[in-house]
């Protein structure tokens, strides 16, 4: 299952990424917004990135006018790794190499057939261990 919200700013391309899953008969839940007024993403990355660390979710999809302010919020959540991708190498190293739980798009940045191609490669990479793992431990450590 993945946990998705969106910003006004992220709002549109949300609704074309839900339509691209629906599609691929991937699951998800959608924590809002529900139109283009203007709303504080912070809030809606602590609902997304909550679902994530506890584990109702397997994955999260964040949006908002760059992607850069639900990154900065959802990294400040305990156990969250989010990454802001704009191409396909990044989408998918993210999740090789830093076990990314979170991808954050911007609406004003990333038109609607990149934004499905970083989903899909994102969603369908699985984390690579090994050598990355003592990084992602030190990552932990700086939480506490």
């Amino acid at each position: 299952m993945i946990a998705m919200g969106c910003d006004h700013g992220g709002y549109a391309l949300m609704q074309q990424v839900k339509d691209f899953l629906d599609e691929q008969n991937i699951s998800y839940v959608d924590y809002g917004c529900y139109s283009e007024d203007s709303v504080d993403y912070p809030d809606i990355a602590q609902k997304v990135c909550s679902e994530v660390v506890n584990g109702t979710c397997d994955k999260g999809l964040l949006f908002c006018g760059t992607g850069i302010g639900m990154s900065i919020a959802a990294n400040k959540i305990n156990g969250i790794r989010a990454a802001v991708c704009s191409d396909w190498f990044s989408a998918k190293y993210t999740r090789l190499h830093n076990d990314a739980n979170v991808l954050c798009l911007g609406g004003r940045v990333v038109g609607a057939g990149l934004a499905c191609e970083l989903v899909d490669v994102f969603l369908k990479t699985d984390y690579e261990g090994g050598r990355h793992q003592n990084r992602l431990n030190k990552i932990a450590a700086l939480e506490k």
